[in-house]
């Protein structure tokens, strides 16, 4: 149990890596869509605060999400592990897009973007659900390449 939570905090720190660097282009050079992290600071009730949007999006993509996929790893539907992640992902999206609207929908934490952000939000999502599920699935490999046998000895 436990190496399957380390290997989700592995697999969702990775995952959010990747998807913070593709949203830094996104903020720093394309600025093609309103922030994402500006989002998330909205739905923790802090307005306008990019650092604590980048960090809550780092915490909620490692830990949260991360720990969560390891325990969901083997009840999720679809074979492959990069479906497993897209499902999983897609599934926060669902859960997200939910609390923006129907949760918090007079603090209006979607920019103006409207459509826009909330498809980027969607691809990224799904960015991060193949990368979760393929790491997360190379690690579980690794693991079980390197474990012996309860009660053997390794043969060197």
């Amino acid at each position: 149990m436990m190496s399957r939570v380390k290997n989700g905090l592995v697999a969702g720190f990775i995952a959010t890596a990747v998807v913070s660097v593709l949203e830094a282009i996104n903020v720093y050079l394309v600025k093609m869509f309103d922030p994402f992290p500006g989002v998330v600071a909205k739905m923790i009730g802090m307005p306008g605060n990019m650092a604590m949007g980048w960090v809550m999006h780092g915490l909620i993509g490692t830990v949260v999400l991360g720990i969560a996929f390891a325990l969901l790893y083997d009840r999720l539907p679809t074979r492959t592990p990069a479906a497993k992640g897209i499902a999983f992902a897609i599934g926060a999206w669902v859960l997200m897009m939910l609390y923006i609207t129907m949760v918090i929908p007079q603090q209006r934490a979607l920019p103006s973007g409207g459509f826009e952000i909330v498809a980027w939000m969607l691809v990224t999502h799904a960015v991060f659900g193949v990368v979760l599920g393929t790491v997360y699935h190379r690690l579980l490999q690794r693991e079980k390449a390197h474990s012996h046998p309860v009660g053997a000895a390794p043969a060197h």
